[in-house]
């Protein structure tokens, strides 16, 4: 794709030299200022380049785009109808990629990382201890979640007690409902019976029902239940009953008091494909037929809760289903802002369609994205859908930079010169911050989380597509836009307007001109009637910079900065780890109530551990048997295992027995050969589950593995579980045994240890990444400095103030924070640049100048991105909640970052707080600052075309080069344009080839020209407002005093002569004739010598 853009970029700009050749050289933003071809002294030439380092920041980088996107803009100025046409079509042919789509549902795999730890045990297991379902299953001894159904009873009255009769009677009901219920797949109806895991034959049954047979007893207190195991007197079966029993009350003798909650467990057969499918059937009647009784009140005495191995891929189905139908919504929500931000009260510059086609190219680029990522056969998951509502917010982003820019272009240039122009301000822009959220999201590819990996993957192609598609397809809109503005047509209904001055002048009504005038007058564009400035552009500067000017608003600002890195780093402390499963279900799912009781009543004896044991030991030795029941011991010791009683080691269980029996079975166990002679014949028969813990070799002389297992007490969140875990793996591997513990649920614990340090190191990665990007495209080192500080002090908050919103730190949080190092660059970056790029001298004026430009693109660009994932906020799910809150944090920190926090912080810290300036030299004027120096100009009919200190008073050369290059992410609808007489700075680069030409023609045909004619050359002193009047030579001045003299006057004087010098009033109109090079104007006042006469005289010459 890169080779197939870079290729396309290099054969467009080939084709732009070619017509360039024809239409002459244009101007570009480069260090060779002589490319210009204007006329300069070399006092000029060392101002200029002052500036352009300044205004431009002179990067090969920089320069290399600001040239590419010129010549784009104007090939898409020329030819709009192409690039409207061929995006369309190829978003159409990559969504011709949404029939190879591949869904993954399997939490499992998406949640768990790659290579963890769990996986590599398992494999372990799996190598010696084949779990078998038809013939050999034990519950305790499985190492997949296979195929099953799960239901946690409690009572419905307020004896919660379920030790009744009627209880049971219940419970033999919902057994039976349970086994009975009838499947139909494939073309076969079966039952349990015929998928049910099975031992020796018989199903996977739940003993403890068997209790019917004594619970009146039981609950007429003639018989007691002791813990944990008991001998049915009946049945003489043994119940184990924490395994059924949830929150039992025990008395300190151990007989249970009461039972709050019984669980019963249904396994069915998932050996081959067909018995997977078979039992996935299965699961789905389970759930209809316990959802069906539950919901319809069979049962009067109790409340059952169900889950099965399905129910997690069925959340995230349901969870990608919520989402869906806010599409639509959020389109409509994001198409109205971004309408009524980009209109104005000036009809003809209003650009409420390229608002709406903002929306569109970014939808659009997104749907092609997507499209592509599936024809490239890479997963789709249900998180991915979040990613449409964040492209949204950024297109709308980037929309805003590109429409500020269009305004700041001269309205008196064509439509291809403007779109030049405009593509070469927002290219740096535009650039750096999809770049930079491209990166962030590509960082993610290298998390070792699956479901991180994929929705970056789609994401960051997302973000590529709708760069692309706004510098191609939302250009040629723009490039339409632009020639109905050219021909003054109304912004919304496409028929011509008058322009408010002229309206003014034919007298129209009121309700006319502020519904139906816009555009300039091309007969007066410079008229401030047509050139109003936004009012809140301007309360960013007058007023919310004034406020942080303020010493004790600094203070205060500082002080609740502090305040906030206090509650961040408070949140850290509070952080958990690890995605509890409950999250992974909508609120209103049946799951919720399952995972609550479970909770509840279910973590005291949770998990139950297997050991294993592989390599070349003798078992019969002494040694080998001490150093395994060290290990035992050792494990069994942690904080989060129970006591021997609840173990079972096929070892110590062998060894005791034959201790205990030596006496008549007369055996000798000295060697490994009798050892495993007399393990075969009188412990490991095959109705002894113990058979299942033993791996002999093949010839069936050694003990290749062996299994025991311990059992997890006291797990009552996901930080025990991770202790846990982490505890006894230490074990086992500090032990001289070859050892592995394992529990089919170890594959998602394995998260809690990775997602700490996988997000530290993905944020370290991407700050140091969006550093180097951003002195790469403002090659300004301080300034990147303050980037990487607002990027860390915006994550530190963001993952604090996480926590203490209910957010854990597990795979979908780390994507977020991924996602966030990328959004946390955009208005930074942008406030630094334009600070420190600033040529005001005090750190007051420059702040007014940063929230002048950016204050309003900022909050623009905040309140799209929240508009755009605040419809995630609605979905009632964990996952896409968490991207609504993370999303708003970041936003809403980097938005304090921008308009409060750093300016502040670099007034007091940044260049010029620690220097002070005469009173004087802070009254300059902005040329007085921009041009320190006297400036001499040899053209003095060009530099005298205004008044001292208006925009024309140098002409075309300095209103080119006095300009401000646009940084931020975008202004209003209602920025001004370049010929507004309010504006406090430029935005023009320069006046068009004409307009140049112009001067250069007016200059050569001047009949003032004093080349050759006269040993006096006239120079600006722009410290003062007096014109000074010296030889080459450089002796004493001649001063005139600060009231206005004409013209001739000045050359009069020039040329050695006496002048009498008339009180001169120029009409603002005053027109010159470039070819005589007069200057007509209308002389006022009264001839009187004594009031109104001054005589000036060359005095020795001088």
């Amino acid at each position: 794709c890169c080779v197939l853009v870079f290729g396309s970029f290099r054969n467009l700009e080939e084709r732009f030299e070619r017509e360039d050749e024809e239409d002459g050289d244009r101007w570009w933003c480069t260090e060779d200022t002589s490319e210009n071809r204007i006329d300069r002294t070399a006092g000029q030439q060392a101002a200029v380049q002052n500036s352009f380092k300044m205004a431009c920041g002179i990067s090969c980088v920089d320069n290399a785009l600001n040239r590419t996107f010129y010549k784009l803009g104007i090939f898409i100025g020329r030819h709009p109808g192409y690039f409207l046409i061929v995006p369309v079509l190829l978003a159409l042919l990559c969504m011709t990629g949404y029939q190879q789509i591949r869904y993954e549902i399997d939490p499992e795999y998406l949640f768990s990382p790659i290579r963890g730890e769990g996986k590599s045990e398992r494999a372990i297991v799996e190598n010696y201890f084949k779990v078998n379902y038809t013939h050999r299953f034990n519950v305790g001894r499985i190492t997949r979640p296979g195929r099953f159904g799960r239901v946690i009873i409690v009572a419905k009255d307020e004896d919660k007690n379920l030790l009744r009769t009627e209880v049971w009677e219940e419970l033999r009901l919902l057994d039976g409902i349970i086994q009975n219920a009838t499947v139909h797949y494939d073309g076969d109806t079966f039952t349990y019976r015929e998928v049910c895991a099975r031992w020796e034959n018989e199903c996977f049954t739940n003993d403890i029902l068997n209790l019917d047979q004594i619970i009146g007893e039981v609950e007429a207190g003639e018989l007691n239940l002791t813990f944990p195991v008991m001998f049915n007197p009946v049945t003489w079966d043994a119940h184990v009953f924490p395994v059924f029993f949830g929150g039992t009350q025990v008395s300190e003798d151990n007989l249970i008091i009461s039972v709050p909650s019984l669980q019963l467990v249904y396994f069915v057969t998932a050996d081959s494909k067909r018995q997977d499918a078979r039992g996935a059937a299965w699961e789905e009647a389970f759930l209809d037929a316990v959802g069906y009784a539950e919901d319809n009140g069979v049962f009067q005495h109790i409340s059952v809760a169900r889950f099965a191995s399905r129910t997690l891929d069925h959340e995230l189905e349901k969870n990608t289903r919520t989402v869906v139908p806010y599409f639509s919504s959020t389109f409509i929500l994001m198409a109205v802002f971004s309408v009524v931000t980009c209109m104005m009260g000036d009809v003809v510059r209003s650009k409420p369609w390229l608002g709406l086609m903002g929306n569109v190219s970014a939808v659009m680029a997104t749907m092609a994205a997507f499209g592509l990522a599936m024809y490239l056969d890479i997963e789709f998951i249900g998180i991915n859908l979040a990613a449409p509502f964040l492209m949204i917010g950024i297109g709308i982003d980037d929309t805003f930079v590109m429409l500020a820019a269009w305004r700041r272009t001269s309205v008196k240039l064509s439509v291809p010169e403007r779109m030049g122009h405009m593509m070469s301000e927002a290219a740096v822009s535009i650039t750096i911050t999809s770049l930079t959220d491209m990166i962030s999201f590509w960082i993610g590819i290298a998390s070792p989380f699956p479901s991180v990996r994929i929705f970056c993957t789609y994401s960051g192609f997302a973000v590529c597509f709708t760069y692309l598609w706004h510098v191609t397809f939302f250009a040629g809109c723009m490039a339409v836009s632009g020639y109905c503005e050219f021909k003054n047509l109304h912004a919304i209904f496409g028929y011509k307007v008058l322009p408010e001055s002229v309206a003014i002048k034919e007298k129209r009504s009121w309700l006319y001109r502020k519904l139906n005038t816009g555009g300039i007058n091309r007969d007066d564009p410079d008229n401030p009637i047509d050139n109003k400035e936004h009012l809140l552009m301007k309360f960013f500067r007058d007023t919310v910079a004034s406020i942080l000017n303020k010493g004790w608003i600094k203070a205060l600002i500082i002080v609740v900065f502090a305040a906030y890195l206090g509650g961040a780093c408070f949140g850290l402390t509070k952080i958990k780890e690890g995605l509890e499963r409950r999250k992974l279900s909508k609120a209103d799912s049946y799951s919720v109530k399952f995972f609550d009781l479970e909770d509840d009543y279910y973590r005291e004896f949770p998990y139950r551990i297997q050991v294993i044991i592989t390599g070349n030991l003798n078992y019969s030795d002494p040694d080998t048997q001490m150093q395994i029941e060290d290990l035992m011991q050792s494990l069994e010791n942690t904080s989060y295992i129970s006591s021997p009683l609840y173990s079972e080691s096929w070892l110590r269980s062998f060894v005791a027995y034959v201790d205990r029996n030596n006496d008549y079975l007369n055996l000798t166990l000295d060697t490994e050969e009798d050892f495993i002679k007399a393990l075969k014949d009188i412990w490991l028969f095959p109705a002894n589950p113990f058979s299942l813990d033993v791996k002999f070799s093949d010839d069936g002389k050694r003990i290749e593995a062996s299994r025991f297992m311990i059992q997890a007490v006291n797990i009552t969140d996901t930080n025990h579980e991770k202790v846990m875990v982490k505890d006894l793996r230490a074990i086992c591997k500090a032990s001289p045994l070859n050892a592995t513990v394992f529990h089919p649920y170890f594959v998602f614990f394995d998260q809690f240890e990775l997602v700490r340090p996988t997000s530290i190191q993905s944020m370290v990665v991407g700050a140091l990444i969006m550093m180097l990007i951003s002195f790469i495209f403002i090659p300004n080192f301080l300034c990147s400095l303050w980037v990487a500080f607002s990027i860390v002090s915006i994550e530190l908050g963001v993952a604090g103030y996480m926590s203490l919103w209910d957010v854990n730190l597990d795979s979908i949080s780390m994507i977020n924070l991924i996602m966030c190092i990328g959004f946390s660059v955009d208005f930074t970056a942008h406030i630094c640049y334009t600070y420190m790029s600033s040529k005001k001298r005090t750190p007051d004026e420059r702040v007014r100048e940063a929230l002048y430009g950016l204050g309003m693109p900022i909050m623009q660009g905040s309140i799209s991105t929240i508009l755009g994932v605040i419809a995630l906020l609605l979905a009632d799910s964990y996952i896409f909640l968490v991207f609504f809150k993370m999303v708003f944090l970041v936003i809403f920190f980097g938005a304090m970052h921008g308009l409060f926090l750093l300016p502040v912080l670099l007034s007091l810290f940044g260049p010029g707080s620690c220097s002070s300036y005469p009173e004087d030299e802070l009254k300059m004027s902005s040329v007085e600052k921009s041009y320190p120096h006297p400036y001499c100009i040899s053209h003095p009919q060009l530099a005298l075309t205004g008044a001292f200190g208006s925009k024309t008073f140098l002409g075309a050369p300095y209103k080119a080069y006095g300009d401000e290059k646009d940084l931020g992410l975008g202004t209003s609808g209602e920025d001004s344009s370049e010929s507004s007489s309010s504006k406090s700075q430029r935005r023009q680069a320069i006046e068009d080839e004409n307009t140049r030409r112009r001067y250069e023609e007016g200059w050569r045909r001047s009949s003032h020209n004093l080349t050759g004619q006269s040993q006096f050359q006239p120079v600006l002193d722009l410290y003062g407002q007096d014109a000074v009047w010296t030889k080459p030579a450089g002796k004493l001045p001649l001063k005139i005093g600060s009231s206005r003299y004409g013209y001739d006057d000045m050359l009069n004087i020039a040329q050695g002569q006496t002048a009498t010098k008339k009180k001169f009033d120029f009409d603002p109109t005053v027109e010159r004739d470039r070819e005589e090079g007069t200057v007509r104007g209308r002389e006022t006042g009264n001839p009187g010598p004594a009031e109104n006469e001054t005589s000036v005289r060359t005095v020795n010459g001088k």
